[in-house]
């Protein structure tokens, strides 16, 4: 089992920053990678970013190349997800997800980007 706790969203103004945290226990030890999506009123949830535990290998939704940086602590046990030049349309409950032979997810924070 892994539990996942976020943390860092909150109301913004466009253009502004916030960095939001995941801090994982449990079996850290069976994580393979860890990754931010989020769901955007009336829309499915997407990828938003994910990062390998072991290697630092990232990935990026299109929508946010350039201005997002996901990185880890591993010896915190934490995933971060900083997001800079915010947009309205990055208005979202953003969750955190743990992949090891099962998806774990957390409980999501909100994001609020006003124009």
């Amino acid at each position: 089992q892994v539990q996942l706790v976020e943390s860092g969203g909150g109301l913004v103004q466009a253009g502004g920053s916030l960095r939001l945290s995941c801090a994982a226990s449990g079996a850290i030890f069976s994580i393979n990678f860890m990754a931010w999506y989020r769901r955007a009123p009336g829309k499915q949830r997407e990828l938003v970013a994910e990062i390998t535990r072991r290697g630092g290998t990232t990935t990026y939704a299109d929508s946010v190349k350039g201005r997002f940086i996901i990185s880890k602590d591993n010896a915190k046990n934490t995933v971060y997800l900083q997001m800079n030049s915010l947009k309205p349309e990055d208005t979202a409950v953003y969750y955190c997800n743990a992949q090891t032979n099962y998806a774990y997810w957390g409980q999501g924070t909100q994001v609020t980007v006003s124009p």
